[in-house]
C-alpha cells in the first residue's frame, strides 16, 4: 500500500478518536454546574484530553502496531499478542495516570483520589478505565496494520505473479530457436558449389529470419503480416532438404491487415511437422493454412508420417505440452487448441479470437 495512503489512514483514525473524546468532554462539562473561571476550564478540559485518553490509547495504539502485530500476531502467536496488549495498555495508562496526577494541580481530577485507601481504589478504576480505553485504540491498531498487511500481502503476490509469468514467458521464448539453423547452414554451404546466386538468395533469407527472431520476437506483439512472412522464409529453408516442389503447401485465406499476434505463435507447430514428417518425396507432405476473418485467427497444419518409423528426438525446438502452456500463458480463454492424431496424419487447429 502506498505510504501516503497508510498516512491518510492514521490520521482519519485519530481525527475520528479526538473527536469522539471531544464531543464527551463537551457534554461533561455542559453537565457541570459548577462556576469554574472559562480559561480554566478548557485548559483543564485540553489537560484531560490528552492526558486521561489521548496519550496512553497513543502509546498503546503504536506499542500494539509496531511491536505485538509484527512480532507476535503476524506470526499466529495469539495468546502472547493478547497478553502483550493487555501489557502495553496497562503501562501507557499508568504513566499517563501518573502525568495527570503530577501535573495537574487543581480541578477535581486531583480531588478524587485523595483520602488513602478510598483514593489508592479510585486510583485504581482510573487505570483501569484509562487501560480499557487504550486497549480499544490498540485493537484498532492491530486491524489497521493487519488491513495494511493483508493489502501489501496481495500486491506483492500480484508482482510475484507477474514477474513469474514474465520469467516463465522468457523460458518459453529461449527455446524458440529454430533447431534448423545448423543444418540449413550445412544445406547453403552445399548448394554454394552448385549455385552461388540460388545460395545468396538462401542466406538472405536466413538473415532475415535471425533478424525477425533477435528484434521482433522481443515484444508481446507483432503485425500478422510480419509472422506470415517469417513462416513463407521458415519453409523455403527448409526446402532445400528436398528436390520435391510440392513437399509443402502454405495457403493464406483473408488479408491480415492491421491484425496483431504474439510472436512465433504458430512455428513451433510447423517445425514440429517438418520434425516428423518422414517421406521428402511424396507431395503435399506438410499442408499449413491461415484462414483470417474479423473474428477468429484459423491456423491449420497436417503432416503425414510413417507410423512405423521412430523419429529421433531432438533437444532443440518445443513439444506440446509447452507449446500450449505458451497458448494458456498469452490467451487465456482467447484460443481453443484441437490436436488429432491418425495412423498416417497428424493434425493442429489452432483458432484464435482476433483482438
Amino acid at each position: 500500500m502506498k505510504k501516503s495512503i497508510v498516512i491518510l489512514l492514521h490520521i482519519g483514525f485519530w481525527l475520528c478518536y479526538l473527536l469522539l473524546i471531544a464531543i464527551m468532554l463537551a457534554v461533561f462539562y455542559r453537565s457541570n454546574n459548577q462556576e469554574i473561571d472559562q480559561t480554566a476550564r478548557v485548559l483543564n478540559a485540553f489537560k484531560s484530553l490528552f492526558l486521561f485518553a489521548f496519550l496512553p490509547s497513543f502509546l498503546t495504539f503504536y506499542g500494539c502496531y509496531l511491536i505485538v502485530f509484527p512480532k507476535y500476531l503476524q506470526q499466529k502467536k495469539f495468546f502472547r499478542s493478547f497478553i502483550f496488549g493487555i501489557l502495553i495498555s496497562m503501562a501507557a495508562s499508568i504513566i499517563a495516570y501518573m502525568l495527570m496526577r503530577y501535573l495537574i494541580e487543581s480541578g477535581q481530577l486531583i480531588d478524587m483520589d485523595k483520602g488513602g485507601i478510598k483514593g489508592r481504589s479510585t486510583a485504581m478504576r482510573t487505570i483501569l478505565f484509562m487501560s480499557f480505553i487504550a486497549s480499544i485504540s490498540g485493537l484498532a491498531a492491530l486491524i489497521i496494520k493487519g488491513f495494511i498487511t493483508w493489502v501489501n500481502e496481495i500486491k506483492l503476490k500480484e508482482e510475484l505473479k507477474q514477474k513469474n509469468h514474465e520469467t516463465e514467458m522468457a523460458l518459453i521464448k529461449s527455446q524458440l530457436d529454430p533447431h534448423f539453423l545448423f543444418n540449413t547452414l550445412n544445406n547453403i554451404d552445399v548448394l554454394i558449389l552448385k549455385d552461388a546466386t540460388e545460395a545468396s538468395n538462401y542466406l538472405n533469407k536466413l538473415s532475415d529470419i535471425l533478424r525477425f527472431m533477435l528484434y521482433e520476437t522481443k515484444t508481446d506483439e507483432i503485425l500478422l503480416r510480419k509472422e506470415i512472412e517469417y513462416i513463407e522464409k521458415y519453409i523455403e529453408l527448409q526446402k532445400i532438404r528436398t528436390a520435391n516442389a510440392n513437399y509443402v503447401s502454405f495457403e493464406v485465406i483473408g488479408t491480415p491487415a492491421n491484425i496483431t499476434i504474439a510472436p512465433m505463435v504458430f512455428i513451433p507447430f510447423i517445425e514440429n511437422a517438418f520434425k516428423h514428417s518422414t517421406n521428402k518425396k511424396i507431395d503435399n507432405a506438410i499442408t499449413v493454412q491461415l484462414f483470417i476473418n474479423d473474428e477468429n485467427i484459423l491456423f491449420l497444419c497436417e503432416n503425414k508420417f510413417d507410423p512405423n518409423r521412430k523419429v529421433i528426438k531432438e533437444s532443440n525446438g518445443l513439444g506440446n505440452d509447452l507449446i500450449q502452456k505458451r497458448l494458456h500463458l498469452i490467451y487465456p480463454e482467447q484460443h481453443l487448441l484441437e490436436l488429432e492424431k491418425k495412423i498416417n496424419l497428424y493434425s493442429v487447429k489452432l483458432t484464435i479470437k482476433n483482438g
